[in-house]
């Protein structure tokens, strides 16, 4: 639905530009014109360690748990109101994940839509931030911060303990390999081969018993959002808490990383720890940089972007995918696809491989930027 955007003013324009800063990151770094040349710090490690493309994701579960304690705050007191925000909550998730669903079709649309309910892939990134969503705000609307708290820790330390000493049926001792850990064997059991990320088929990078620790991942920008909202604390005292904070989150997940290897695709527990630190301090940057200081304008393109978050994720998401499947035939007779045929026309005769692939990339991230400015002059923002 379009609503307007109203009370500009009291808005916190650094989580509006964190949040584009974060869309704008993932746009590029999932669009590049050759999966085989990117730039390093544009591509997801190979399983062990992090990269900025690795913090993309966790910082989004992270902003977007800030936002629950920005849009539900107000509402806790008012207990009648609960049972009608459980059902908006609800209503959210459930339009989210199926907004995911919805882009794991597509493709079958275009080449075999009879094997699409076979083999469509159910885990999928709109998938788990809607059910991490789903999970933050009830916490949030039910639980004071404490618990929140609690949770958030007892989350973690049970992954770590399932992934690091449960025996995996078939495999045997526990252990951390792609295939071989308990998060894929579960994955293959409930959903099947069939049904899991197709560039694997053995295991998925947003598989059921990641989500789980996501959640803590959520968890932590509720908390933070709790900070930011509190009154009667100076704004130098919330930056002080947001860094001190962060850094220590930071050096708490270097620290159990050594035992416990900070992984996306398992979406471990230092990982949730050294990502939700990382961000803290983002956010922290932003929010004195934008807010306190009052230094906006160079933020404008992130606010754009962040004003319409999904809508930019899900319509880039959804061109690419069709960009990928739409068949082309090169001038020697090759056979190719719509994106093929644009980057081997327009980029590849005039960079270098490497900046032909990113170029591609910043084009796609650029094309939305245009399209969303024009949606945020006209005070359009769509909302899930």
């Amino acid at each position: 639905m379009k609503e307007q955007l109203t009370n500009r003013k009291t808005r916190l324009l650094s989580l509006d530009a964190f949040r584009g800063f974060t869309i704008a990151g993932m746009i590029l770094v999932n669009n590049p014109g050759d999966w085989g040349n990117i730039y390093t710090p544009f591509e997801h490690a190979d399983w062990n360690g992090c990269t900025f493309a690795d913090l993309i994701f966790p910082f989004f579960l992270f902003i977007s748990g800030v936002s629950i304690s920005y849009a539900l705050g107000s509402k806790l007191r008012d207990k009648s109101s609960h049972q009608s925000l459980l059902l908006k909550i609800t209503k959210r998730s459930a339009i989210l994940f199926s907004l995911g669903l919805i882009l794991a079709f597509i493709p079958y649309i275009f080449q075999n839509p009879a094997e699409a309910l076979r083999t469509v892939r159910i885990p999928g990134i709109l998938q788990r931030i809607a059910l991490a969503y789903f999970a933050s705000a009830i916490l949030f609307l039910k639980t004071n911060w404490k618990t929140q708290l609690s949770i958030g820790i007892l989350l973690l330390l049970a992954y770590w303990a399932l992934m690091s000493f449960v025996p995996v049926p078939g495999f045997g001792p526990a252990n951390l390999g792609k295939e071989t850990n308990l998060g894929a064997w579960l994955d293959r059991l409930i959903l099947t081969e069939n049904h899991l990320w197709k560039l694997s088929k053995t295991w998925d990078p947003e598989g059921i018993l990641g989500t789980f620790p996501s959640i803590a991942t959520g968890i932590s920008g509720v908390l933070t959002g709790n900070l930011l909202r509190m009154k009667g604390i100076s704004n130098q005292t919330k930056i002080g808490g947001m860094l001190l904070s962060g850094l220590a989150l930071f050096l708490a997940g270097l620290f159990w990383g050594k035992s416990f290897p900070i992984n996306k695709s398992l979406w471990t527990s230092s990982y949730v720890l050294f990502t939700s630190g990382l961000a803290l301090v983002a956010l922290c940057a932003f929010y004195l940089i934008i807010d306190i200081r009052g230094h906006r304008a160079w933020a404008k393109p992130f606010i754009v972007y962040g004003s319409n978050a999904i809508t930019a994720f899900f319509t880039t998401t959804l061109a690419a995918k069709i960009l990928n499947v739409l068949p082309m035939h090169l001038g020697d007779g090759t056979k190719t696809n719509l994106k093929g045929w644009i980057y081997s026309s327009f980029y590849q005769p005039f960079f270098s491989p490497h900046n032909a692939s990113l170029a591609f990339a910043l084009t796609f991230v650029l094309t939305w930027l245009i399209i969303l400015w024009w949606m945020y002059s006209k005070k359009i923002i769509i909302k899930v």
